[in-house]
């Protein structure tokens, strides 16, 4: 850890990075290197006064430092790993240790801390999600400190200050990759094409390679459908189309969606 950020911690830097990382894409751009220095240095200064001097001598440390890929951008986990102590650091890292690809695996987390089934993740969950979290990566936190980490997150992610997190909020917490039915083309003319696109589209959700979508397959494939044309869905939003969607595609009634099942609502003929 760098001593001159001695007084910085996770939380703080979290939210001066939000403030420029606008799209969460884990970087903040060249055009920006000064305001964000700027801002990063009245924050760690212990007089609270800073000049100009030492914005571009913070810049210019970072950058010859930091921007290792020469594209004038400064990537957040590099920043975080010298910037922060080794715990406050680890509550950052952890979304590129687990980096979340797939719908399926972030529903899977979703329906195991949503434990009352409420379409809501509360302070209560976050904090057991945190603490098996730590757990796994065989960290010690004391009770005070979850505490403390469980507030930052709530008080960060928690977008319209309801005091819970929704189906976006933890989304962002975990980083969670582009939609991936964004990749095609939802109206291709050409019925060779739409199987093509089907089957990759399957193969994706099919995390177990049973043939079927069933648990947080078909939350995930139901998750990314219903962010092509609503943008920001709730949890009790996604149970409502879950239900409508076993309701026409699963014909045989065994709670999942077979292949063929999935076709047929596609408008898709599979070959047999």
């Amino acid at each position: 850890m760098d001593s001159t950020f001695a007084n910085l911690d996770a939380a703080c830097f979290l939210q001066i990075w939000q403030h420029f990382d606008i799209d969460d894409n884990g970087y903040i751009e060249k055009k920006e290197l000064d305001d964000f220095c700027r801002h990063l240095a009245k924050k760690t200064s212990v007089k609270n006064k800073i000049t100009e001097e030492k914005v571009q001598q913070l810049k210019k440390r970072f950058m010859s430092t930091y921007d290792s890929t020469s594209d004038g951008r400064l990537y957040t986990f590099q920043l975080a790993k010298t910037m922060l102590p080794e715990d406050e650091n680890f509550l950052l890292l952890f979304r590129r240790e687990t980096p979340l690809d797939n719908s399926v695996e972030f529903m899977r987390i979703w329906r195991n801390y949503d434990a009352d089934s409420s379409g809501y993740i509360s302070a209560v969950e976050l904090k057991g999600f945190l603490q098996d979290l730590f757990l796994q990566h065989k960290k010690v936190v004391l009770p005070n400190k979850l505490e403390e980490y469980t507030d930052a997150l709530m008080k960060m992610f928690d977008k319209n200050k309801d005091g819970r997190l929704d189906l976006n909020d933890l989304a962002r917490i975990l980083a969670l990759k582009e939609n991936f039915l964004l990749k095609f083309e939802m109206h291709a003319c050409s019925q060779e094409d739409r199987k093509r696109d089907f089957e990759k589209i399957f193969a994706h959700y099919d995390v177990s390679k049973t043939g079927a979508l069933e648990g947080p397959e078909v939350d995930g494939f139901v998750k990314d459908m219903m962010e092509l044309v609503k943008p920001s869905i709730s949890g009790t939003d996604l149970d409502k189309f879950r239900h409508v969607l076993l309701g026409h595609c699963d014909v045989n009634g065994d709670g999942k969606i077979q292949k063929n099942e999935l076709a047929l609502c596609l408008g898709l003929k599979l070959n047999s």
